[in-house]
């Protein structure tokens, strides 16, 4: 990877599209595709080239990333009709950002080995922020020395970069890391409705407790937005709700009661039960906790404020 190579990329959503232009920027000829098209134009535009299926793609990198929705999807840019493996030569990488389940990502690296092409599972965090900015951190499962060839082009996207084991295992770590981001949006919501309630200033509350111990990313990033009347996606209920069935279908496997993300899922379940609900951020669990305190008075731009008549 010292020199400028050309790569693949498959799937431009949130996280997909800014992460396929620092790399791009870094001066290594890419290789898109999408299943919407338009997603593409500001890449293209940029000096990326188009390819019509993942396939296409593949017949031209040595290095494939995919950043797409869930274990199918994975599945079907590999190995459905114009997958991608078909298409990869031996001693390929493909690295796939995308948050799946643990033995799907297992059962894919398998096959791909019997075409002698290396899988790395590097699921990532840090939200839309991240993935602008280029601070992700990246958690990655697979073959040592196939990390070690993609290390320089994961810093183009990352800034904390750590493999963690086999196979599977950054997957699993990522299945860890949104318990606690599902949880942790538990508590940004009772504390905002707290200080809210008790006639504070949220603004100031925000900015006071972010530099304590119960601050977190979610509450200084995420207790920003509900503040500010902001539910538009860093990351869609509907992809932590699929997340979180893959942090229970491990659970289950292990035998481990998590009481916490069931109390989130329900939470966000009921999110989704509103017309559109799936694809508001998830800092959009406020709106569960209003109706379960009454529809009385909102964390949104709107409602009154310490010192202010109703």
């Amino acid at each position: 990877m010292a020199t400028m190579a050309e790569l693949g990329f498959v799937g431009l959503g949130i996280m997909g599209a800014p992460m396929a232009g620092h790399l791009l920027r870094a001066g290594h000829r890419l290789v898109v595709h999408s299943r919407t098209r338009s997603k593409a134009d500001p890449l293209l535009a940029a000096g990326a080239a188009w390819a019509d299926a993942p396939a296409g793609v593949a017949a031209r990198c040595g290095v494939l990333f995919i950043n797409v929705t869930d274990s199918p999807d994975v599945e079907q840019v590999l190995f459905g009709p114009g997958g991608a493996a078909e298409a990869l030569r031996p001693g390929s990488t493909v690295v796939d950002f995308s948050t799946i389940s643990p033995d799907a990502t297992r059962d894919f690296a398998r096959r791909l080995a019997a075409r002698e092409i290396h899988l790395l599972d590097a699921p990532v965090t840090g939200g839309d922020i991240g993935a602008r900015n280029a601070t992700l951190t990246i958690m990655v499962g697979g073959p040592v020395e196939a990390f070690e060839r993609v290390r320089p082009l994961l810093d183009c996207v990352g800034k904390r970069i750590v493999h963690v084991g086999p196979s599977g295992a950054g997957q699993a770590l990522k299945a860890c890391n949104q318990v606690l981001c599902a949880v942790n949006m538990i508590a940004v919501c009772e504390a905002l409705l707290l200080a809210r309630r008790s006639g504070l200033d949220l603004n100031q509350a925000l900015d006071t407790l972010g530099s304590g111990a119960g601050g977190s990313w979610a509450w200084t990033n995420l207790g920003r937005r509900i503040i500010d009347g902001d539910l538009n996606p860093a990351f869609m209920v509907r992809l932590i709700q699929k997340d979180l069935r893959i942090v229970q279908d491990a659970a289950q496997r292990a035998g481990l009661p998590l009481p916490g993300t069931a109390l989130a899922q329900q939470l966000f379940r009921a999110v989704e039960a509103e017309s559109g609900g799936g694809a508001l951020g998830t800092q959009a669990m406020i709106r569960a906790y209003e109706r379960l305190a009454g529809g009385g008075p909102s964390c949104e731009p709107g409602a009154p404020q310490p010192g202010h008549p109703a």
